[in-house]
């Protein structure tokens, strides 16, 4: 019997790759990804595509369309009127950073529900000027109360260099402080009611957790910190050999379970109650709380609107580009594609013009915070290109499988 010839995989990603008919984005996408990883065997939990080719993301577009929204909304009535006024000045948190979402969600629960949320920022690694407006105007707008944190710079500097050299993710770090930042401010001020906006199914991941209460105790709670590795470095190494002090990388553990049970903290997505479209939620933040898209498409895509915050995104799109072969204008056609707001045959041109465009906007940028030479990290992320994804014709990386 003659066995047919696999290419290798890296990260445990499916060695048959598959796209959804109506997204466009394949099976390599992960899906809950664990931020915890320290290397590029760990096994990923990527997205779900079904025998038909629809992916969930997909499937729930649909089930949006059936939703009883006066319902939904009716339970987020009563979900506020379990909350308002008991807490203090403010009653619910709303995390962000002056994004569309986040100005939106923040706004509309204040002037339309009557709560008094909290805003709370983790801020971006290198703030752009555009992000920055968009904070301050977001603010400002609506009166919010705002409490914004860091993680130590030179902590932040040498975790995010780690995460990109070892993990080829320079987000890594950032991303457990902005989804645990939120967690320990509430804990800290006994505010129990956390929205975030749009929800994890409108991004792709299981309908099923698109519940009403997301109590993900994956990020927020951790007992075990042998498990624990940042930037790809063991968290005991961090301390015995590189120095670092435990209170300094406290930003990037969770609470313990104890805890989190005892504050009773409830993680909602404002996007489970009301229809979420992101255009129109654009188009609400533009009206109600300053914001302002860029004069110019984010590099990778066709967009002005998303990302505007930090300059390492556009940096780290790229790179989640080369390990899964999937680039920004993907994430976005596909959400355009859920909202029926272009074609398929639009969809795929997109893709094929702006996918994987490289980041040169803000690259020179990242390269000198961080310290790598530029020319040393574009060869070094060959080392992430999956054998069974990437093929090189005419000493030209091309990836093997493309959806157009």
């Amino acid at each position: 019997m003659i066995k047919k010839n696999r290419k290798k995989t890296l990260f445990g990603l499916p060695q048959k790759v598959v796209f959804c008919k109506k997204t466009l984005v394949s099976n390599q996408r992960p899906n809950s990804e664990i931020e915890y990883k320290h290397n590029s065997k760990t096994k990923k939990k990527t997205m779900f595509i079904s025998k038909n080719g629809l992916s969930d993301a997909w499937i729930y577009s649909r089930i949006k369309k059936r939703i009883n929204w006066k319902k939904r909304e009716s339970e987020l009535l009563k979900l506020l009127d379990k909350h308002r006024g008991k807490y203090g000045k403010y009653d619910c948190i709303v995390p962000g950073s002056g994004g569309k979402d986040s100005a939106y969600a923040a706004h509309v629960l204040k002037y339309k529900y009557g709560m008094s949320p909290l805003t709370v920022t983790w801020s971006p690694i290198l703030y752009t000027d555009y992000g920055y407006k968009n904070f301050q105007n977001w603010v400002k707008s609506g009166n919010f109360g705002n409490i914004s944190g860091s993680a130590d710079k030179e902590v932040a500097k040498f975790l995010t260099r780690s995460s990109t050299l070892n993990l080829l993710h320079p987000f890594q770090t950032f991303i457990l402080g902005q989804k645990l930042f939120p967690i320990k401010i509430a804990a800290q001020h006994e505010i129990p009611l956390i929205f975030y906006g749009d929800s994890t199914a409108e991004r792709g991941n299981p309908v099923s957790e698109n519940n009403t209460s997301l109590r993900n105790k994956l990020y927020h709670t951790l007992n075990n910190l042998d498990e624990v590795y940042l930037g790809g470095i063991k968290y005991s190494d961090l301390i015995k050999k590189f120095k670092i002090d435990r209170e300094l990388l406290s930003d990037f553990i969770p609470l313990n379970l104890d805890m989190y049970n005892k504050s009773k903290i409830e993680v909602r997505h404002l996007g489970y109650y009301l229809k979420w479209i992101p255009q129109e939620t654009f188009y609400y933040a533009v009206k109600h709380c300053g914001f302002k898209p860029r004069p110019f498409r984010t590099d990778g895509t066709y967009t002005k609107y998303a990302g505007l915050d930090d300059k390492v995104e556009c940096v780290n799109y790229y790179t989640i580009y080369i390990k899964f072969g999937i680039g920004r204008a993907t994430y976005d056609v596909s959400q355009d594609l859920r909202n029926d707001h272009i074609s398929i045959d639009e969809a795929k041109l997109l893709i094929k013009k702006y996918d994987g465009e490289f980041p040169k906007r803000y690259f020179n940028d990242v390269m000198n915070y961080l310290d790598i030479d530029p020319k040393y990290f574009l060869k070094h992320v060959n080392k992430f290109r999956s054998p069974h994804l990437w093929k090189k014709i005419n000493n030209k990386w091309k990836l093997r499988h493309t959806p157009y």
